[in-house]
């Protein structure tokens, strides 16, 4: 009963009991999945294999928003949020269970359900496995919150009936066994991630690789690569710096020992190679920019890497490819694939199938052991990660992941450029300043970029030096600033003599187009 000497505080909390109950039950539930996964190779994540599924049935607007607005953070976002609205059903399913028995029954056997749906779907994973795994974690979550409701039962009993030493003695029984659940929810979570991680470092044994030393090097940089701006990126980005965007949710674990490349489809002669075959082959080295399509005028998704590997037209040669062969899949150990037409492969173009980035192993976030890496085409159509297979069929005849969700199945990469330096919205004072960023055409090449401050005509800028085709150039233009609000465009101009259109489209079917466009004010 209320008592208004001491307000709605006891009432609340022991209102609040049966939420809380459900919510650290879900917790369990979580942490059960989490050490299950670490403890047990080959063990599901059920919160990644679900994420996933998320992935693949999420349409295609979906996975646009979350890229602009989480940009290389969507894949934490997207995790982060199944746990919240999962621990926010497992309170709600507490709540339920103080008046009907069987609603959290059925709310766990849901969840147990879903996990074990997403966890066979994953190809990377023992549908077996999965099963008990979401079997354990529904197990788990029905018996904790059992457990707790029982006590906040006893608290509900008839007024006459109580007991105020009892009750008292249930309330610490409660928190008591909360915290202890809680405590056991943190750690199963935290220590299932540790084990996973280590396990993931174990399998891979990328610390153990030892880089071929390339018989066609890549070349040297020119001197006059870099522009003078202060500010703009490195001509070659960092690894750890490296745009990443893909649909795993959890990096593939591939162990050396018995992962092979396979060449198959429509070829005369299918083989496989080992590890150490293919790094015996991999002796091409060669500067590359690599773009997403999701990539927005003037984003941040498009980076240069120095990639060694081998080219993919030998890999091809040797298996023969059969009059008609049309198109090259790559398939990742976790599933996603990627097609693009066998003449890009012939017409000149930088493919390989790389096994180093920037003098050392493929990181793990970037596709160990081996990737396609193919110039002048987005990602989605060829830069397949964590390499299974190679697979030669006809173009008619299979679509690669992005296709049936409404990609265009031809993604050659638009002439684009960048402003890096000054920054959009940032407040310059007047005289000499540098405008300054980035343009690229891969397999085209850059042959001009100019800028257009205000109402003024398109001005020519100072080009560095190009390493390549196949990579960005920066480019800057001495600028005296005068005091006002200025408007700054830019565009790009490929070797071809195709200048960058004007015409502002998103994204979505085959890469966002229009002149990268920002303001500044300069100081009276």
């Amino acid at each position: 009963m209320y008592d208004a000497r001491k307000g709605l505080g006891p009432v609340l909390r022991r209102e609040s009991r049966p939420a809380l109950a459900g919510l650290i039950a879900a917790g369990v539930s979580f942490g059960i999945t989490e050490i299950f996964a670490g403890l047990i190779s080959g063990g599901p994540s059920l919160i990644i294999a679900v994420g996933s599924g998320v992935i693949d049935l999420s349409p295609k607007f979906a996975k646009d928003f979350a890229i602009a607005v989480f940009g290389t953070n969507d894949k934490l976002a997207l995790l982060i949020s199944i746990v919240v609205i999962g621990l926010g059903l497992g309170a709600l399913v507490g709540v339920a269970g103080m008046r009907k028995f069987w609603i959290p029954q059925l709310g766990f056997a849901v969840f147990g359900i879903v996990a074990a749906v997403a966890g066979i779907a994953e190809p990377q994973l023992s549908p077996v496995l999965a099963l008990i795994g979401a079997l354990l974690a529904t197990s788990a979550g029905m018996w904790t919150l059992a457990m707790l409701l029982k006590l906040v039962q006893a608290q509900e009993m008839p007024q006459p009936v109580r007991d105020p030493r009892l009750m008292a003695l249930g309330r610490r029984s409660f928190m008591r066994m909360a915290g202890a659940f809680a405590v056991l929810a943190v750690g199963t979570a935290a220590g299932g991630r540790v084990m996973l991680e280590r396990a993931r470092t174990i399998a891979s044994s990328r610390l153990d690789v030892i880089l071929p030393a390339p018989r066609d090097a890549a070349r040297q940089i020119p001197e006059g690569a870099m522009v003078e701006a202060e500010g703009i990126g490195p001509i070659v980005t960092p690894n750890e710096d490296f745009y990443r965007i893909d649909t795993a949710l959890s990096i593939p674990q591939v162990d050396l020992s018995t992962w092979t490349l396979k060449i198959e489809g429509l070829v005369d002669r299918p083989y496989e190679l080992t590890y150490d075959e293919l790094l015996d082959l991999s002796r091409v080295e060669r500067h590359v920019t690599l773009c997403c399509v999701s990539n927005e005028v003037g984003g941040d998704l498009v980076d240069n890497a120095k990639w060694l590997g081998v080219p993919l037209s030998e890999l091809l040669d040797r298996a023969g490819l059969q009059p008609e062969a049309s198109q090259i899949v790559g398939m990742s150990v976790d599933g996603f694939t990627a097609g693009f037409p066998v003449d890009t492969v012939y017409d000149g173009r930088q493919a390989l199938v790389a096994v180093g980035m920037n003098d050392e192993p493929l990181p793990l976030k970037h596709g160990f052991p081996a990737r396609l890496v193919v110039a002048g085409l987005y990602g989605y159509v060829s830069a397949t990660k964590w390499l299974d297979a190679i697979v030669v069929n006809r173009w008619e005849e299979f679509d690669g992941y992005w296709i049936p969700r409404g990609w265009s199945k031809e993604g050659p990469i638009k002439t684009q450029s960048r402003i890096d330096v000054p920054l959009n919205g940032r407040t310059l004072q007047p005289g000499l300043q540098p405008i300054a960023g980035v343009a690229w055409a891969q397999d085209r090449g850059i042959a001009k970029v100019e800028v257009q401050i205000g109402d003024g005509g398109w001005q020519e800028t100072q080009l560095g030096e190009a390493i390549s085709k196949d990579t960005w150039r920066q480019w800057v233009l001495p600028w005296d600033a005068t005091p006002g609000r200025h408007v700054i465009a830019v565009r790009a101009t490929d070797a071809t003599g195709e200048t960058q259109t004007a015409q502002i489209s998103s994204s979505d079917p085959d890469g966002a187009t229009g002149h990268h466009t920002i303001v500044v004010d300069v100081s009276g």
